[in-house]
């Protein structure tokens, strides 16, 4: 029976940079666990077939990276221009780059008058960008802005059959992916004024699986030192046979 210690030594430090990438994410969910509208992203390993060689294909790890698009905590702010999505829903934004999607709803005014988020980007209505004379205003459950009794606009919130379809872009803003889903109004839209969504990571669950991630990178760490062991014992040896 052979041992093949080099396939031992590549599959652990196959292992180990996998590991290594899941703490970097862990540790970024951590770092935006105060983040407004933050989606923690969960990473998961499978095996793929690549080309080792010309002639020989070999098994290894495979990373696939998805965002958890499920709601965080609402908190009340008490603000007239932040708004929480219950359910289901994006907030539509114009940038410079184009058209981007967004559950952070903490949103001001520019020097225009117009409704935008902190970084100066448009928020969309349904008759384009939002103008408000002040920001005594009134938003309905369903997005529609009132002030002084009169109707002004209506935030346009959107969806996605396949959430999947979007991407991050930074900044709690997404962009849809080349061929993803069009979007779609949201049915029965749910909005509260005063109030904003917080980050869905959980920050103890996030410790703990650091705390599990540090001590698998060990184990790895150890294994493979005992397979270098075992090369320097085996040439060694080989050194040391006499005929």
């Amino acid at each position: 029976m052979f041992i093949k210690n080099g396939l031992g030594l590549t599959e652990g430090t196959e292992t180990m940079l996998a590991q290594e990438q899941r703490l970097n994410q862990i540790a970024n969910n951590l770092a935006n666990v105060n983040t407004t509208g933050y989606k923690k992203d969960n990473l998961s390993f499978g095996e793929m077939m690549f080309k080792a060689a010309d002639n020989r294909m070999r098994v290894g790890k495979a990373i696939n990276v998805t965002t958890d698009q499920t709601q965080g905590p609402t908190i009340q702010t008490g603000n007239p221009l932040d708004f929480a999505i219950n359910g289901r829903g994006f907030f539509k934004i114009q940038t410079q780059a184009g058209i981007r999607y967004t559950r952070n709803g903490n949103f001001t005014l520019n020097s225009a008058g117009q409704l935008s988020t902190a970084d100066g980007n448009l928020v969309i209505g349904d008759g384009g960008p939002i103008i408000l004379n002040n920001d005594q205003i009134s938003v309905a459950q369903d997005g529609q802005i009132s002030a002084g009794g009169q109707i002004i606009n209506k935030l346009s919130l959107v969806n996605f059959t396949n959430v999947n379809s979007l991407e991050k872009e930074g900044n709690s803003l997404f962009k849809l992916k080349p061929g993803g889903n069009k979007e779609q109004a949201v049915v029965n839209p749910n909005v509260q004024q005063g109030a904003l969504e917080g980050s869905n990571v959980n920050i103890i669950k996030g410790m703990t699986e650091m705390i599990d991630l540090q001590r698998s990178y060990q184990a790895q760490q150890k294994a493979i030192q005992t397979l270098d062991d075992l090369d320097h014992q085996s040439i060694s040896r080989v050194g040391n046979l006499t005929g």
